[in-house]
């Protein structure tokens, strides 16, 4: 037990509770090793490549990764310089980064070269000064990740790129030719076949009003037969160009007024058939983004076929509005006629497909085709529901569904 006033000052403590001579500094050292050996292990145990060399450029430390990938020792590395190891440029770039680094006084990161046994590699680096206790730096440590496998996938890709937009525009050189030549057939359509189109209904006119009266009936009968042929024809030419005009023409999106569009078509078709009469209705306020030319054209056809397939109705009826409880909100043109059935509606949008035949419905089977290509051309769908006499509905958007990229026909 101490006594009260004793002396524990440490001179006077008893031998074996003083620490020995020395052994402070044994301690320090120690500690020292032991952090030394730490920082190794944890250098040591990464992928990426750490070193530090000293403000002349003379390499300090390195770890096993950078032994690994260049194949030196790190006893035997210490006091060399880059300018040992690497080619004169090589060193000379990894020199000026280190001064960069050093005059900067924090982290600095850029992207560096370096050979490797498969071609040069490259590393995306993270240098920064090493700060004694007056606050000068006296080293500088860089931190480098290979990045060689994802800079050569980059160049693969854009090399991948730079081919594919070659392709590209030779694809787009091919259909811009391509679409001279159709200009040019187009045009021979509509002028070398419409000449003797002409001649063949104005010849046979001409046999119907000056020669009537030496034909009989059955006379009579082919030429009026011959004078509709004439007219299908001239009606397949028509359609056969609109729907070339479908597919080229560049479109000029601009708000259109679907139901000025629809009451302007309905009135043509009113007009070439003063003796029918069709409950035509239009809903107010429709309106749709797109080409107003083309969209005219979408409205003409699904009238023109409503008006058609109607025509055996005593009382005809047809219906242009917009699904509003519909997310696409889209519009629907829809009539009482004929309809058809639904297992054949994958043929309605082809050129030249009919359900109906000729004898019952006259046409060339082309205006759907035409409102197809317009409305894929925007971006949009078109899609029917029908039955055999209940009347048919056309749906269709003008702009591509929020979860679909825009198509172009």
């Amino acid at each position: 037990m101490t006594q009260v006033g004793a002396d524990t000052s440490p001179e006077r403590l008893p031998p074996a509770a003083a620490e020995p001579a020395g052994t402070a500094g044994i301690r320090v050292e120690h500690d020292a090793r032991v952090g030394h050996d730490q920082l190794l292990a944890l250098i040591d145990n990464t992928s990426a490549v750490i070193y530090m060399r000293d403000l002349d450029g003379r390499y300090m430390l390195v770890n096993r990764e950078y032994e690994r990938l260049f194949g030196v020792r790190r006893e035997a590395i210490v006091g060399l310089t880059d300018h040992d190891l690497f080619p004169a440029e090589i060193a000379d770039d990894f020199r000026a980064n280190d001064r960069r680094a050093a005059a900067g006084g924090g982290p600095v990161q850029m992207e560096e070269t370096a050979p490797g046994d498969d071609g040069p590699h490259t590393y995306v680096t993270v240098k920064f000064p090493l700060i004694d206790v007056t606050g000068k730096p006296y080293a500088v440590a860089g931190i480098s990740t290979d990045i060689t496998e994802r800079k050569r996938a980059e160049e693969q890709v854009r090399r991948l790129n730079a081919e594919l937009e070659r392709r590209v525009r030779e694809r787009t050189a091919e259909l811009e030719a391509s679409t001279r030549e159709l200009d040019a057939f187009a045009y021979s359509v509509s002028h070398d076949l419409r000449a003797p189109l002409r001649s063949l209904d104005g010849f046979s006119q001409v046999l119907l009003e000056d020669y009537a009266d030496r034909l009989d009936d059955t006379g009579r009968q082919y030429l009026q037969r011959l004078q509709a042929n004439v007219a299908r024809m001239a009606q397949m030419i028509d359609d056969l160009l609109d729907l070339s005009r479908a597919t080229r023409t560049k479109l000029r999106r601009v708000p259109v007024d679907l139901t000025g569009v629809a009451r302007d078509v309905i009135a043509e078709l009113r007009a070439a058939e003063p003796h029918r009469h069709v409950d035509a209705v239009v809903a107010e306020d429709l309106v749709a983004t797109g080409d107003p030319h083309l969209v005219r054209l979408v409205l003409h056809n699904l009238l023109a076929n409503a008006w058609k397939f109607t025509a055996k109705r005593e009382f005809a009826e047809v219906e242009v509005a917009a699904v509003r409880d519909d997310d696409r909100c889209p519009f629907v043109v829809r009539d009482n006629g004929a309809g058809f059935d639904m297992r054949y509606a994958g043929k309605l949008f082809d050129p030249f497909q009919r359900l109906h035949s000729a004898t019952d419905f006259e046409g060339s089977g082309v205006g759907l085709a035409i409102v197809s290509r317009i409305i894929r051309r925007h971006g949009g769908r078109i899609w029917t529901d029908s039955a055999p006499e209940q009347g048919a509905s056309f749906f269709f958007t003008l702009t591509p569904d929020r979860d679909e990229p825009e198509r172009v026909a």
